[in-house]
């Protein structure tokens, strides 16, 4: 797990995404795939959007991707507002799918559009984790 300076709330889980959550307290990304249609989906649902067929998988995620659009904050309220600035981004997986999330453990200065991230879990102290992404480093690491 990665300590992030951002609150890491417990999320909010129902029996469509209990599978998801799971699989980051475990330090995994898991995405559904539709059998039918070949569309890898986001956000957990029990039906592809595409094609409507209840025959989806889940699979492993790489964990990897780009940062597709994001937004620095500079205010902000609650208890967020002591983690100012932060980054809200919107990052592509290589499996296809955007998911909006944070990035963090770089200069939100920094952040670029294209840019190579990977997943990270931050555990929220109560049995779950959040889902972020890093910088993926020039060597990879």
């Amino acid at each position: 797990m990665t300590a992030s300076l951002l609150p890491n709330p417990v999320p909010e889980q129902n029996p469509e995404t209990e599978e998801f959550w799971k699989a980051t307290t475990e330090g995994r990304l898991v995405l559904l795939r539709c059998e039918e249609c070949g569309v890898v989906i986001w956000y957990p649902r029990p039906l592809c959007p595409d094609c409507g067929s209840t025959t989806v998988v889940w699979i492993e995620g790489s964990g990897l991707g780009t940062v597709y659009s994001f937004s620095v904050v500079y205010r902000s309220a609650g208890s967020y507002q002591r983690a100012v600035p932060y980054v809200v981004a919107y990052v592509e997986l290589t499996e296809g799918p955007r998911v909006l999330t944070n990035i963090i453990g770089c200069d939100p200065e920094q952040v670029y559009i294209g840019q190579p991230v990977r997943v990270v879990f931050c555990d929220t102290g109560d049995g779950s984790a959040l889902y972020r992404f890093e910088p993926v480093a020039a060597d990879g690491q």
